[in-house]
């Protein structure tokens, strides 16, 4: 199943047309409740000492959310307790369905104190936030904010030890905090605007988020995607053929869709059967680029790793790396010089890629080197990356003579070199940047980050859907760009080769940090270490 990723003014077209083609939304929330139920039962041993809080709004969020109550209810033995912001209608069918199943209930307006409120968050092993979904709009008024307000301050009494227990749910992927309880959040954490990515500051942090549909915009952009937690998407039943939904040209780039787009692996294949890329890269400031981008691409399945460098560092890394071959470049101290860039254009036309940048360093012989050779016209589909984004920066119309296909890889930093813009401005609406600059310069941009974004010339865009500190760490950029290159040459289009390289490279670090015991400690060698584990996962797909 393909995931996308919506507006909610998209989201709710999509349930519009989804109406009138005969899913009601009734049954879409039935729908969305039942399967929050189902994620919550695959977790947890909803079992006779398991209290369940739900805190339910007066939209069709709360809707959701007492449609899961009365499923956890009829199908567990969980203590289930609905704490309403606001009384609901006296024929809401919902609502209905809990009086008869004589769930425990209580309304704001009647516990003016907070004492049943602070009782059942104290008692609570699961909280389920179902306050106000995606319709939430910033500032909150003042009745939501206090309310907020009131259940961050209980929550962080639970976390600060004041009321001792330990969750242990029953799956080992989420696992509670002694003196918390686990967060649910429906759709969107509370006090996150779905579509901005905004958060207020007493937004409701939750440690997983079920949404339904399509993945919201908010929920991948940061600071609100600190809020969100595991991020689960579920479909609802909506078909994807529906126009409104297939028509969504942003993606997100899951374990099943990853899968899809592995370079084939024929049995009888052979170094010439999986392609060439050559890497030029390094100087003597940055020796390690030169290895972790070329024992990347060497990871990435490709059959042969060619790195161009100088000859100081040919000797120095050759040593350490036995799998490439060398092409040592003209060079002044050991940083490449603008006499290298012949040498590179006459080598690269028998190789399917051609990375540029890891580690180059800003000498002036290295400047002119980078902008001879991206005048050159018989280059390889090219990634380039680090250094050669900053010194093209200074060039008027950098990118017009680069080849198509070319696919750019820059953090924040470089895209605001590139562009003339703040960081903050690029921050602030990553989503806009990517895909303006990307249509604008005709190639592929790795916007890189918590949740990397990649945007196509056509408009197309994708986003990744891991966060982790982790990668935060100097050569991780280096490794990225090693496997897009190396899986470009492996006959990935541009934009497919940046979708799974970008997916994998985050994947590792995920597990890097896991088999760390923390992030805090991981290494880019970390992450080398463990690009086979995320191949491997996405190969039993």
């Amino acid at each position: 199943m393909t995931i996308k990723v919506a507006s909610t003014a998209a989201t709710r077209a999509i349930e519009a047309a989804a109406d009138r083609s005969g899913l009601s939304y009734r049954q879409m929330m039935l729908k969305a409740g039942r399967a929050a139920s189902a994620y919550l039962q695959s977790r947890f041993a909803c079992d006779s000492g398991t209290v369940v809080v739900f805190l339910i709004g007066k939209g069709n969020n709360g809707g959701d959310g007492l449609v899961m109550a009365l499923d956890l209810a009829r199908n567990t033995a969980a203590d289930i307790r609905l704490y309403l912001l606001d009384a609901r209608d006296a024929d809401n069918e919902q609502l209905r369905s809990a009086i008869r199943e004589e769930l425990n209930t209580a309304i704001a307006a009647n516990d003016s104190d907070g004492e049943t409120l602070s009782e059942w968050l104290g008692d609570a092993a699961v909280i389920v936030d179902a306050i106000f979904g995606i319709g939430l709009r910033l500032p909150l008024r003042d009745r939501a904010s206090a309310f907020l307000d009131r259940v961050k301050s209980l929550l962080s009494l639970r976390a600060s030890g004041n009321c001792e227990r330990e969750i242990i749910p029953a799956g080992d992927s989420l696992r509670g905090e002694i003196g918390r309880p686990f967060v649910l959040a429906l759709d969107c954490p509370s006090g996150v605007d779905c579509d901005s990515g905004a958060a207020a500051g007493n937004t409701i942090t939750a440690d997983a988020t079920i949404t339904f549909i399509a993945a919201k915009t908010g929920l991948l952009t940061f600071p609100a995607a600190e809020a969100v937690g595991e991020l689960v998407v579920s479909p609802i039943g909506v078909p994807e053929d529906l126009p409104e939904l297939k028509n969504i040209g942003a993606t997100l780039v899951n374990g099943e869709l990853a899968a899809t787009l592995l370079p084939p692996r024929p049995l009888n294949g052979h170094k010439g059967t999986f392609g060439k890329v050559m890497i030029a890269a390094g100087s003597p400031n940055y020796i390690g680029a030169v290895a972790l981008s070329g024992e990347s691409a060497s990871r990435s399945g490709v059959g042969l790793v060619t790195i161009a460098t100088s000859r100081l560092l040919v000797e120095i890394v050759s040593s350490h790396l036995r799998e490439p071959t060398w092409l040592p470049l003209s060079s002044d101290g050991g940083a490449i010089n603008e006499q290298a860039a012949p040498e590179i254009a006459s080598s690269a036309r028998a190789y399917d890629a051609l990375l540029v940048g890891c580690g180059l360093g800003l000498h002036h012989g290295t400047r002119a080197f980078v902008e001879r050779l991206a005048r050159d016209g018989g280059l390889p589909p090219l990634i380039l990356d680090a250094d050669a984004l900053n010194i093209l920066s200074q060039l008027p119309d950098w990118w017009s003579e680069l080849p198509d296909g070319t696919v750019i890889t820059p953090h924040a930093g470089e895209m605001s070199r590139l562009t003339g813009l703040a960081v903050t401005e690029i921050n602030a609406d990553r989503w806009l940047i990517a895909k303006k600059y990307a249509a604008q310069w005709r190639v592929v941009v790795v916007l890189k980050g918590a949740h990397t974004l990649i945007a196509a010339p056509s408009g197309r865009t994708s986003v990744i859907p891991f966060k982790t500190d982790a990668l935060g760490t100097a050569g991780t950029g280096d490794i990225l760009a090693g496997l897009i290159a190396g899986l470009r040459a492996q006959g990935l289009g541009a934009y497919d080769s940046a979708r799974l390289g970008a997916y994998v490279h985050a994947s590792a670090g995920m597990s890097a940090a896991e088999k760390n015991g923390s992030s805090r400690s991981v290494i880019a060698g970390d992450v080398l270490t463990a690009l086979g584990g995320a191949f491997a996962r996405l190969e039993r797909a």
